[in-house]
């Protein structure tokens, strides 16, 4: 159990709210950083020194806040405060609300729930000056849900000189496992230009762009390889502009899981080579690449994850491990080679759904284990 005191899932559950009720998408950098302004004078006011990065590309800034206590490498926690949900959800068709032990509201999964966590561990250690093996970096991020472009290379920095990195992600399934794994992310984008006709009255001059499109689609499914933990997915999906006009254009996107680095730059190779001009009138461009690399389960990982799971006992509570198909911002530590732990959040379901949810009860135990663990962890 961790020195400090966390306090009772309802008193979480009460701050959380301001938290859920706060709508923060990802396409608006303010409302991003009004979220952040509440967690940057929190922390000031506890003891932590704040560096906070100003936004760019049209997204909000990032916080590091760090603990004057430990010694030697850092322990780094990073969660995202920005949610895939517009402005209006709370009132058009989500409002937050508790039903039993469930809590519901846009973005309370994932991961407001997590990153609040992380951000009361921090807050409480300083306010009550628990002293931690090792500094504490506490990473408050504002566009993982659109792949971390303005973000990760701080995510990086961090991490490269970290002794573990923490992700408090939601907690997957009904036994709120953490992940010790997750796939590699491509994303593609397919642009085809063809030379429109009239489709009765001169069908011969036209060279259709959806027709091209729709064979590089076939050879996309084609690649997929559920042995080797390959998959692609092709949506949304754009072209043509009237049924009695042959199309001149039309355009993908690309979805491309990898378990392994090696396919992910074969594969990325492959989808890239699909530019070009297959026939006479037809032109085809591609552009994107591998947005996460895979995080792949290491010894090291599975001593981070066993010292979870014993401190996670002690609350009364087993975390058994599992591995992911969806990325998060664990893929780039890990690929760094630093120990990371991902998915320690709250457990629930529902994430990007209208029934998105946590167990709210869990909130105390599972902010008591990550709280131990950026306490005891260090070299």
């Amino acid at each position: 159990m961790p020195r400090t005191a966390i306090g009772r899932s309802e008193r979480l559950l009460e701050e959380l709210r301001r938290w859920v009720e706060h709508e923060t998408p990802t396409t608006d950098p303010r409302a991003v950083n009004r979220l952040l302004d509440v967690a940057e004078g929190e922390l000031c006011a506890a003891g932590a020194t704040i560096e906070r990065i100003p936004g760019r590309d049209g997204y909000g800034d990032t916080l590091i806040a760090r603990t004057p206590g430990g010694r030697g490498r850092p322990v780094v926690v990073a969660g995202h405060l920005d949610t895939v949900w517009d402005h209006g959800t709370l009132a058009r068709s989500m409002p937050f609300r508790v039903e039993g032990e469930r809590a519901y509201g846009p973005g309370i999964f994932d991961m407001k729930a997590g990153s609040f966590l992380a951000f009361h561990a921090v807050r409480e250690i300083l306010r009550q000056k628990t002293p931690t093996r090792a500094p504490v970096v506490l990473l408050l991020t504002p566009d993982e849900e659109v792949g971390s472009p303005t973000s990760r290379a701080i995510i990086e920095r961090e991490a490269r000189g970290a002794c573990a990195v923490l992700i408090p992600e939601p907690a997957v399934g009904p036994e709120g496992a953490c992940v010790t794994a997750r796939k590699g992310v491509g994303r593609f984008e397919m642009r085809v230009r063809g030379r429109s006709a009239h489709s009765g009255g001169n069908w011969q001059d036209g060279r259709s762009a959806v027709v091209a499109l729709a064979r590089r689609i076939l050879e996309i499914h084609a690649l997929v390889d559920l042995d080797r933990g390959v998959t692609t997915n092709v949506a949304p999906i754009r072209g043509g502009t009237r049924p009695n006009v042959i199309a001149p254009e039309a355009a993908c996107e690309i979805d491309l899981r990898v378990a392994t680095a090696e396919d992910g730059e074969r594969l990325e190779r492959l989808i890239l080579g699909m530019a070009g001009s297959p026939e006479e009138g037809i032109e085809i461009a591609v552009s994107g690449g591998m947005n996460r690399p895979p995080f792949a389960e290491t010894p090291a990982i599975l001593a981070l994850w066993e010292t979870a799971r014993a401190l996670a006992a002690a609350e009364g509570y087993d975390l058994p491990k599992t591995f992911r198909g969806g990325g998060s911002d664990g893929n780039f530590t890990a690929a760094l080679g630093v120990p990371t732990l991902d998915g320690l959040g709250c457990p629930g379901a529902g994430a990007h759904a209208p029934d998105e949810h946590i167990r709210w009860p869990d909130l105390a135990p599972r902010g008591a284990t990550l709280c131990a663990l950026l306490e005891t962890l260090g070299d």
